[in-house]
């Protein structure tokens, strides 16, 4: 992808942006301490972290927006939050996208929320393929 180029996001830059505030929100809690190795080598780690944050109205709300979005959404937004992380430079966008279809689950939200710093990689994953939550 050159420089001029602007992947198009199946997911509303504006609706990542406002999933960003919101893990900010949930993350910014005295009580939420996600550890930054998964404890449990299964794939249900982040549901075992969460347990405790269920009855947590910020939780819930982010939960259910991220549960909210469809499936190519969804795909998206850990494909995202993946390229700000840095297992995938901005050139492997599509690579990440294909990775992330191919390991959506019913528990993406939860994989979403339970990653540290997620409201951060996704930042920098919509500033790497030219997009922003300007202010």
């Amino acid at each position: 992808m050159n420089q001029q180029e602007t992947p198009t996001l199946g997911v509303s830059p504006d609706k990542v942006c406002f999933i960003i505030q919101k893990a900010r929100e949930f993350h910014a809690k005295e009580e939420v301490v996600i550890p930054e190795e998964p404890s449990a080598p299964a794939d249900d780690w982040a549901l075992q972290v969460l347990a405790d944050h269920v009855d947590d109205p910020s939780y819930q709300e982010l939960r259910d927006l991220i549960g909210a979005m469809d499936e190519e959404e969804q795909v998206n937004m850990v494909a995202l939050m993946w390229l700000g992380r840095g297992d995938y430079t901005g050139d492997e966008w599509n690579t990440a996208l294909g990775d992330a279809r191919q390991r959506l689950s019913a528990h993406t939200a939860e994989y979403l929320i339970a990653t540290p710093m997620v409201a951060d990689y996704l930042e920098e994953g919509l500033s790497m393929l030219g997009y922003s939550c300007g202010e």
